[in-house]
């Protein structure tokens, strides 16, 4: 295939905004040396500006060189969809009520596990709350899991080692927490109605799998972190907060479970969503601080992705194509760290032809890979803006975060491949 110049340049903006990925922690470091240009560096640091800002860069050149009507018709073909839904999830699924609900939740699982309460709470946060996904959406999950880690494990301080291994377990274990059901991953999403997959197929073909590397993955931390957690079973509830009513509690269940069903429908869940803001503002005794900015990052973010991936097509379909099942397994997880998980099965189903076990290495690696960098997997930025803060300098550094997540991959791929 032969790119246009837009797609080579659009190749070429991808790249640097890769490198600019892995730069971040650079420019927070800038900023604490050049005070005086502190919020440009803090800006170009900001992971989920990344993206955004060099899709901005993309649609100035597509207006240089095509003119208006090319570069809106570009903007107005994608499909900004899953930015939203994912903004909206995150929004309702950090409100004080959904997060007391799977507090309790956990807490109460705890004290039926064989291990100390600090020890069953990480578990559960790295291992309840990922296969939980496949029923709420992995950036509900991840969104409930960041902040029930940044109240109670990084509510003290504890070792950077423990920081990495912890986040880069949660990122693998929600990529893959989300294969029980063919709605809750995006990688998942992309193909499962095409390729008829329904619920036992997800199950039978990838959900226990992914369940036995969940647990794995989440033990093996346990274990290995296991004199640094007792703080975990602490109480950190202000004691002047109102006691939550029943009610509101299932109201915002309602809410979370309408948002979920109407996930492919923006009209519909937008229209909730400022239903649900209503409701916050008449009841905000039993709120904590919505996380909207946090969630607005995270939707620029994935916009700039959708913008910049859907020029990305002529080089990474044909790579995937020319591969074997062993080969897209391994080359789905590898190039799922520098593109997107959902991109990669999004170009898979668009082919004809394909065999059942290349669909399947494809859709695995895809999940399997989706935890190694922020970029790799929707969710992802939502654990990072939450996370963040708890860490050096307000970032998590992408190699530290690499190395960390590596463990747990190997662990899914030989479940995936082994089982």
């Amino acid at each position: 295939m032969n790119p246009t110049t837009i797609q080579i340049i659009a190749a070429m903006l991808f790249a640097l905004a890769i490198i600019h990925t892995f730069s971040t922690k650079y420019f927070e470091h800038l900023a604490h040396v050049q005070p005086k240009h502190a919020g440009v560096w803090h800006l170009l640091g900001e992971v989920e500006v990344v993206f955004g800002f060099w899709a901005m860069l993309l649609i100035l050149a597509m207006l240089a060189l095509s003119g208006k009507y090319e570069a809106m018709s570009y903007l107005d073909s994608r499909n900004f969809t899953e930015p939203m839904f994912v903004f909206v999830i995150m929004v309702i699924a950090g409100t004080r009520p959904i997060l007391d609900f799977t507090a309790a939740s956990v807490k109460w699982i705890a004290n039926y596990m064989p291990v100390n309460r600090g020890m069953a709470m990480y578990f559960l946060v790295l291992a309840f709350v990922p296969l939980l996904g496949s029923f709420i959406t992995e950036p509900a999950a991840m969104t409930l899991a960041a902040l029930m880690l940044r109240d109670t494990l990084f509510s003290k301080e504890v070792s950077t080692k423990l920081k990495y291994v912890t986040v880069g377990v949660l990122f693998v274990n929600i990529s893959i927490g989300g294969t029980l059901t063919p709605f809750a991953a995006p990688p998942v999403l992309m193909v499962a109605a095409k390729w008829n997959w329904d619920l036992w197929f997800m199950v039978s073909t990838f959900g226990w799998k992914a369940a036995v590397a969940v647990f794995i993955n989440a033990a093996s931390a346990m274990l290995l972190f296991r004199r640094e957690l007792g703080h975990m079973s602490q109480k950190t509830t202000d004691s002047n907060e109102p006691k939550m009513p029943v009610s509101i509690v299932l109201i915002h269940l309602i809410f979370l479970t309408l948002v979920v069903v109407f996930a492919h429908h923006p009209a519909a869940f937008m229209g909730i969503f400022l239903f649900f803001l209503g409701f916050t503002t008449a009841y905000q005794q039993y709120q904590n601080p919505l996380i909207l900015r946090e969630a607005l990052l995270v939707a620029f973010f994935l916009a700039g992705l959708v913008v910049l991936g859907g020029q990305q097509q002529w080089w990474l379909q044909p790579l995937l194509m020319d591969m074997d099942d062993t080969a897209v397994f391994f080359g789905a997880a590898a190039l799922t760290a520098i593109t997107d998980n959902a991109a990669l099965t999004y170009l898979g189903s668009l082919v004809e032809g394909l065999t059942d076990e290349f669909k399947v290495a494809l859709v695995a690696g895809a999940v399997t890979g989706g935890g190694l960098t922020v970029i790799a997997n929707a969710p992802n930025p939502a654990g990072f803006a939450i996370l963040r803060g708890k860490f050096e300098e307000q970032t998590i550094h992408p190699l530290g975060l690499l190395i960390a997540a590596l463990p747990p991959t190997i662990v899914t791929i030989i479940a995936f491949r082994v089982l």
